[in-house]
């Protein structure tokens, strides 16, 4: 062994900060080059194009002076999407988990992780490039087309779409699709037993459709010629299981239609509402592995007879035929605003 006689140096005395990792070992992908816009080729094209020298020169001409903040906005400096994520799971940990009882359609799940990994997280099921055009990706209409059966096979009714807001929304859209149904008739019924958010939503809908709305108790409730539809909770909000074939009944016989807020999971042990006489059912799909999420959204359905199958809001996908004459999944139907014939939408989403 050889030993020094030279004095030791002290290495931390003076020493400089140690750089972060990101400064020895910069990631080679950038989320800059993958989420912000044009590069100054692209930019420079447009601009040219449209006869300005400048992004300032545009911008002069195209906002308002009065409205231009006159100073660079006060921003920290740019990090790395690994470092943003690092520093948004730290937000995540002071959150404080607890326990749900709140009940009303939100209920906690608990989420196999095989499930989770090879199911819901598996990329060839969610690869399209939006939502609203999912024909990019037939995974995503694979999946789509497997929630349609799964909702049709435990309603018991023949024909769903993929899929709605929430549970409340999809309730309010199914009072509207009954009223389009039942022209003439401006009232409609919700019992009191149904989730209280799903009757304000009911309400506020119906409020701007110049619909009636009265809520009550289904047992006791009179239908008249003026009601065109009727809404019950399946379980009801109290945790409930009422036989639902007389208050159906009823409906049908003053010409109403009678929808169902059912628990879809319920349905796998509960006689569904189809086989109860039900028009429409709707509900939330939460409990099939979604997260409380502070309370939504979550995905909900909608399924309903085929003869009112153009009625439905939303969208419906089918399986069809691609040019070789393969099997090939497509949207079927889906008269919405956003889309071509929104002259005809039946749906507000």
């Amino acid at each position: 062994m050889l030993v020094s006689d030279a004095p030791v140096k002290d290495l931390t005395a003076h020493s400089k900060p140690t750089p972060p990792p990101s400064d020895f070992l910069p990631h080679p992908d950038k989320f800059a080059r993958r989420h912000i816009g044009p590069g100054p080729e692209e930019a420079a094209a447009m601009l040219q194009l449209l006869g300005y020298p400048t992004v300032e020169a545009l911008v002069d001409d195209a906002v308002p002076a009065q409205i231009r903040l006159r100073r660079p906005l006060q921003l920290p400096a740019g990090r790395h999407e690994h470092e943003v994520l690092a520093a948004l799971r730290e937000i995540a940990s002071q959150n404080q988990v607890f326990r749900s009882y709140i009940g009303m359609g939100y209920h906690d799940c608990f989420t196999p992780a095989v499930i989770q990994r090879t199911l819901l997280e598996n990329p060839g099921w969610y690869t399209q490039y939006t939502p609203y055009q999912a024909e990019i990706a037939q995974g995503r209409l694979e999946a789509l087309l497997n929630f349609q059966t799964m909702v049709i096979d435990l309603t018991a009714l023949e024909v769903s779409n993929a899929s709605l807001l929430d549970e409340a929304t999809a309730a309010a859209e199914a009072m509207t699709m009954c009223h389009g149904l039942k022209d003439g008739r401006n009232v409609f019924f919700i019992s009191a037993r149904c989730h209280p958010q799903t009757i304000e939503v009911v309400r506020t809908r119906a409020t701007a459709l110049g619909i009636e709305v009265v809520v009550g108790d289904e047992q006791s409730f009179v239908f008249s010629e003026k009601v065109f539809g009727g809404m019950v909770q399946y379980p009801d909000t109290f945790g409930q299981v009422r036989d639902l074939s007389g208050f159906i009944e009823r409906a049908h016989a003053a010409g109403a239609l009678a929808v169902v807020s059912a628990d879809l999971l319920s349905l796998t042990l509960l006689k569904p509402p189809g086989e109860f006489g039900a028009d429409v059912a709707v509900g939330s799909a939460q409990r099939f592995g979604v997260p409380l999420g502070y309370g939504g959204p979550h995905a909900a359905y909608l399924a309903t007879r085929d003869s009112f199958k153009r009625h439905m809001p939303g969208r419906i996908v089918g399986v069809s035929k691609d040019s070789r004459g393969r099997p090939a999944l497509r949207l079927s139907l889906q008269t919405r605003e956003q889309h071509n014939r929104r002259e005809k939408a039946t749906s507000n989403i």
